[in-house]
């Protein structure tokens, strides 16, 4: 298992140079795609747990994340033929009026390291959108909201209310985020959950999903 060990490390360094030659050397020796993959998440887990501690920074997490993106490109194709599942899907936004999206951004990449697809609709994304992203797309049960303003906050009822007028409510956990944002708000409002960073959120969305199995 030291080529796993390598893979992982080299996730954890950033090292994109690296990790695609040893995600291919992985592959030509006939190890399992599921168990690739799961070298390149254990890796991003600890970018993400540093993230969380401050230990690391955005940079660090970008190149990470470029890292593990290239190697899971290669992965893709085995893994649909051996039949892994994702954890579950996700969509992400910053809220209408925001034109905010490191957070967001960073947020995303967290999520996608921990297996779950995630759909990035982007920013100054409207509460309709939300919905008629879940109406088209039934399977996908996480939304996830980014506001970093105090003016653009009171758009997350908005979406909350929005899924309810759909009749979607007890479709989809909807998650709240961002600067301005805080627990007490998000029980105000009736969201799911809250939480105060990436890999925080990262952390949420896979017992959520895991929970909804």
């Amino acid at each position: 298992m030291a080529l796993l060990d390598d893979i992982n490390a080299a996730i954890q360094k950033g090292k994109k140079k690296i990790v695609v030659p040893l995600v291919q050397q992985a592959i030509d020796e006939g190890y399992k795609a599921q168990d690739i993959l799961d070298a390149l998440l254990a890796g991003f887990d600890v970018i993400g747990e540093k993230f969380r501690n401050d230990e690391v920074f955005v940079p660090e997490v970008l190149v990470a994340a470029r890292a593990m993106n290239a190697g899971t490109a290669l992965l893709k194709p085995l893994l649909q033929a051996e039949g892994a599942e994702s954890l579950g899907k996700a969509v992400i936004g910053t809220v209408e009026g925001d034109m905010h999206d490191i957070g967001k951004n960073i947020v995303r990449m967290m999520v996608e390291g921990k297996g779950i697809d995630i759909v990035d609709l982007g920013i100054d994304v409207p509460a309709d959108k939300f919905v008629e992203y879940i109406k088209e797309n039934p399977d996908c049960h996480l939304v996830l909201c980014s506001a970093l303003l105090t003016t653009t906050m009171p758009q997350l009822p908005v979406i909350v209310k929005a899924f309810e007028d759909a009749g979607l409510r007890d479709q989809v956990k909807i998650m709240i985020g961002g600067a301005p944002v805080t627990q007490e708000y998000c029980d105000e409002i009736g969201a799911d959950a809250y939480t105060v960073d990436g890999g925080s959120c990262a952390n949420v969305a896979a017992e959520i999903l895991r929970a909804m199995k």
